[in-house]
């Protein structure tokens, strides 16, 4: 298989590297192309820190283009779009167009400017397209499904989501001001850059209706991007309202990421930091309780990679599709456009 990688920053060189692992794990031959604008040579490590005396571009066998047409015409199978978000459409709707499956990161945009066309592309020409919520394929958040589905908890009254975590500490290897995270022109700011709880809240709660957010540039960071959020969305599940609220913050040390659903039987606790999942009964006794010892977060990336090889192949259907990519995008621009107005935001279904 013929991959071009778009982007080989950390997020970037771990999917190369599960890209390399996925494919040598069936016996097949693997050649690797990118497209790159700033040329770094540096080769990181899953803990994003710089492998001294390695040439990323020896290390992996990758031919390097700087012209993204030269790049295209060697006929790529399969695209990894992980440039930084304001720049993800223009290039993944030319590689759409010269017919490779997509994998894009998220989220899919800073803003909706050419994602319609770029859905259009991807559907005229039936080419698989996975939108990265790795979180999608962590046991405990699947079992969390499982649990509402089954109205194990009940009716769901409310929900409380959390992910902190201090930007300075994210990536070892560069400074973080430098970090599209924490730039505007880049499609930075919490909102965006945090969104996984945006798409698991679209799993399991579907589209909000509304969206009002307070917050915004609030630490000492220096970033010209908002850097707390506090968001509510109005969603509906069952026919009822259910308020869900989402915090995200570029401050907290130790980190934090966490999720409570409060059901009329029941609620139940999840941490993402441990991992664990505590569910309760309408009595307060635990009636469920698991956790995973010396996780591997990596095995994350690795599902979603192999899923994605798959879609591309024709043997599975997107997990997280281009469409649903469009939605998480959706309710992160609508509580940013309510952090700037200070109003309620509606939304109709996309």
């Amino acid at each position: 298989m013929k991959a071009l990688f778009i982007g080989l920053g950390g997020i970037g060189q771990r999917h190369l590297r599960n890209f390399h692992a996925a494919t040598i794990g069936r016996g097949e031959r693997a050649e690797v192309l990118a497209y790159r604008v700033r040329r770094r040579g540096d080769v990181l490590t899953d803990q994003l820190r710089v492998d001294p005396g390695k040439d990323l571009e020896t290390t992996y066998s990758i031919r390097g283009f700087s012209d993204l047409g030269q790049a295209l015409a060697q006929r790529p199978d399969v695209a990894f779009i992980c440039n930084p978000t304001s720049l993800h459409i223009p290039v993944a709707l030319e590689a759409a167009r010269a017919g490779c499956h997509l994998f894009l990161e998220k989220p899919l945009s800073h803003n909706l400017d050419g994602l319609d066309e770029l859905i259009a592309a991807v559907e005229g020409k039936r080419l698989a397209a996975v939108v990265g919520y790795q979180l999608r394929f962590h046991p405990l958040l699947q079992r969390v499904h499982e649990v509402l589905t089954s109205g194990a908890i009940g009716q769901v009254l409310a929900v409380r989501m959390d992910v902190g975590e201090r930007i300075t500490k994210w990536h070892p290897y560069e400074d973080y001001r430098d970090m599209y995270a924490s730039r505007r022109d880049l499609g930075g700011g919490v909102v965006l850059s945090q969104i996984h709880e945006m798409d698991y809240a679209l799993w399991f709660f579907g589209y909000p209706e509304q969206v009002f957010a307070v917050g915004g540039k609030l630490s000492s960071l220096e970033v010209d991007v908002e850097d707390v959020a506090s968001i509510l969305m109005r969603c509906r599940v069952n026919g009822r309202v259910v308020p869900v609220h989402v915090h995200q913050d570029y401050v907290q040390d130790p980190p934090s990421r966490s999720c409570q659903v409060i059901g009329d039987a029941g609620k139940l606790v999840l941490d993402l930091r441990v991992p664990s999942l505590v569910v309760y009964g309408p009595d307060g006794a635990v009636t469920e309780s698991r956790s995973i010892e010396q996780f591997a977060r990596n095995k994350l990336f690795m599902d979603e990679i192999e899923h994605f090889l798959a879609c591309a192949r024709g043997e599975q259907k997107p997990v997280v599709s281009l469409r649903d990519g469009a939605r998480s995008l959706r309710m992160a621009l609508a509580a940013r456009e309510s952090l700037a107005t200070g109003k309620v935001v509606e939304l109709t279904s996309p």
